[in-house]
């Protein structure tokens, strides 16, 4: 049981569990649920996932100078 919460706080999840058509109780176990600390990768799994970003990324011959963009629009105004 947690005590001492803020009486707005609690106010702000009974409104949002009468939104949803549950109990206070049913609220805060989705609200804490979905904040749950996600499992942290390791460096294999995560240069994995990198790499498979990085495949899903079209080449370019050349890279595009954002400067020279920005500036092309501005004068068109």
């Amino acid at each position: 049981m947690i005590r001492n919460l803020d009486d707005g706080l609690i106010e702000d999840y009974k409104r949002s569990a009468a939104d949803h058509g549950r109990s206070l109780e049913a609220e805060l176990r989705a609200a804490l649920a979905s904040t749950r600390p996600r499992a942290r990768l390791s460096k294999e799994e995560l240069l994995a996932l990198s790499d498979r970003l990085l495949a899903l990324t079209p080449p370019s011959s050349a890279a595009v100078d954002s400067t020279l963009l920005i500036r092309e629009d501005r004068d068109s105004r």
